[in-house]
This record gives C-alpha cells, structure tokens and sequence, in this order.
C-alpha cells in the first residue's frame, strides 16, 4: 500500500536514477586519476617491486642462480651484522647525525616558520621566504662544493674566520670533529627554508579572531604565540615528529658519502654509507640488503612508538 501511494504521488515521467558504479566514478574523475597515476607509478616501480628482491636478505644470493635458486640462509645476515665489530661505531654515527637533524635542525624549521608569520610587509616576507627555499633546489654535490670552497686552507672565507676566531690552522674538511658541525650546517642552510612550507600552510588557518581578542585582553606578542600559535600548530608538529622520527636511520646517502674522506672515517660512516660499501664495492649483496631490511623494520617500529606515545599525550597521530 505504502508504495502504491508513494509511487502515485511521483510526477509523471520521473525516471529512477541510475545505479553508479566504480566505472562511472573512474570517467567522471578521469583527469583526477591521470594526475595521480605518477605518483602510483612511482611508488609501485620504486618502493612496491624492490621488496620482491628483499628476499636476498635471507639468502646467500648468487647472481647466476637467481632469486629462485639461491641458497636459504634465514637470519645469518642479520646476525653477522649485529655482531659486527662495526656495528657499534655505525650505530653511533648514525645516531649522532640523526640527533642533529632532529633536535636541531627541526625545531629550527618551526622557530623560522614562527619568525616568518610575525613579518606584516608582505613584500619582505615574500623576499624572504623565496631566498630561504632556494638552497632546497641545489644538489648536495653543489652544497657539497660550495662547503669545500668556503673551508678551503688558505683560501676560504669560512676558513680564514674560523682559524682566527679559534686559533687553528687544522683542515676542517678532513678533521674529524669538524665533520659533525659542517653537516648540521648544511642541513639547516638546505633546507630549514624549506621545511617551513608545511608550518605556514598551517599557521595560515588559525583563527584571527583568537590573535584579536588576545590583544584585546592585553596579550603580548610572546604570549600570543606561545598560547595560541604554538598551540595551533601542533598536531602538525607531531605529525611531521613522527615521521622525522620513523626515519631517524637514514640520515643521508649523498651527503654523507660526499663530506667522507679516509681521514674523517672513523665519524663519517654512516648506515647508508656501510650499505654502499658492502653491496656495491664489495658484492655482498645479501648482507647489504640485510642492513637496509634492519633499517627498515627499525623506522617501523618507531612510527608505531611515537604515534602510540603522542596519542598518550591526547594528542593527534598519522593513524
């Protein structure tokens, strides 16, 4: 009965709308789905299909036998490179430069981000946000270059500063305990101004109204930040934590392996650099993969730590 009288009550002619199905959304968002095919290529040729060869690290892999054919070792790479004598001073290195990127050159990036949303002259501010994100465009052989020019003996402006300011006449491109600084350096010159995207896109929605009424309540400029920027901000501060925190072993190839010499050694080698030594210039392709799989497996479970620790804290995960 119900239906009868609802289906009287339709104007004459109504049709009832189709059914859509997964086809009918792919045609309708086709430009859509052409924008992100890249990026799902990219992810699929580059981090999807390599970890069909990451079963060599459980194998004694030979190239002329294959995959396949290659003999089952288990975790006997894995053991080895724990007890590597090597390992220690890698693990050290490793997290050294990790620390400094993520206690320092981090928390940088938010303090320039800061500093760059209290500028009012939308001209200075423009200025200076494109001069500090050029350096994010240069390769680290060109960072590397300009390094190496600048801390030249003899000759270097940098050099010439630092010898007199400390007394010294030491290479610091080949002294050990130069090498640390000049790295942190040029993470925080590369890409500080680069990092600080995300922290304005963030600091762009925070409500003006609460800036308003805290100046209305007699609020310093201090105050408004720390009580209600900084608090904005936030959860994109532990977002992008937690993921700085998931890749706290890979500090690097290229700008490790480029600042290393047989002189700074003993501080340069980092596990990025250990696994380019073994696998390519040794052929211990197995071992090698090993490493990599351990990092790996390491930065996973610290995603899940720090995102289970901040949603101790009430605050806001990756998932």
């Amino acid at each position: 009965m119900t239906t009868a009288i609802e289906a009287d009550r339709e104007p004459p002619g109504a049709r009832t709308p189709a059914r859509r199905g997964p086809w009918t959304a792919a045609v309708r968002y086709r430009w859509l789905f052409l924008l992100m095919l890249p990026g799902l290529l990219y992810f699929a040729l580059f981090r999807f299909w390599p970890m069909y060869g990451a079963r060599i690290a459980f194998k004694n892999y030979i190239p002329f036998l294959g995959i396949d054919g290659s003999e089952w070792v288990g975790l006997a790479h894995f053991q080895a490179f724990l007890t590597n004598p090597d390992f220690p001073r890698l693990l050290t290195n490793t997290l050294v430069v990790a620390g400094l990127s993520l206690f320092i050159a981090f928390p940088l990036t938010i303090v320039l981000a800061l500093l760059l949303n209290e500028l009012r002259l939308q001209i200075l501010k423009r200025t200076v946000q494109t001069l500090v994100y050029i350096p994010h465009f240069l390769s680290w052989t060109v960072v590397v270059s300009i390094t190496a020019l600048l801390f030249a003996i003899g000759t270097g402006p940098l050099w010439t500063f630092f010898s007199g300011l400390l007394g010294t006449d030491a290479n610091m491109l080949a002294d050990p305990d130069w090498f640390r600084p000049l790295v942190l350096m040029q993470m925080v010159w590369k890409d500080t101004g680069w990092g600080t995207i995300i922290f304005l896109a963030a600091l762009a929605g925070v409500d003006q109204e609460q800036y308003e009424a805290a100046v209305i309540d007699g609020a310093g400029r201090w105050q408004r930040v720390w009580h209600i920027t900084i608090p904005s901000i936030l959860p994109t501060i532990v977002v992008l934590l937690i993921l700085h925190t998931g890749q706290i072993l890979n500090t690097g190839f290229e700008q490790i392996y480029l600042m290393s010499n047989s002189l700074n050694r003993t501080v340069a080698d980092v596990f990025d650099t250990y696994v380019y030594f073994a696998g390519i210039e040794q052929g211990a392709y197995s071992y090698s993969t090993a490493v990599g799989l351990f990092k790996a497996l390491v930065g996973l479970v610290l995603i899940f730590g720090t995102n289970w620790l901040a949603k101790r804290f009430n605050q806001q995960g990756i998932f």
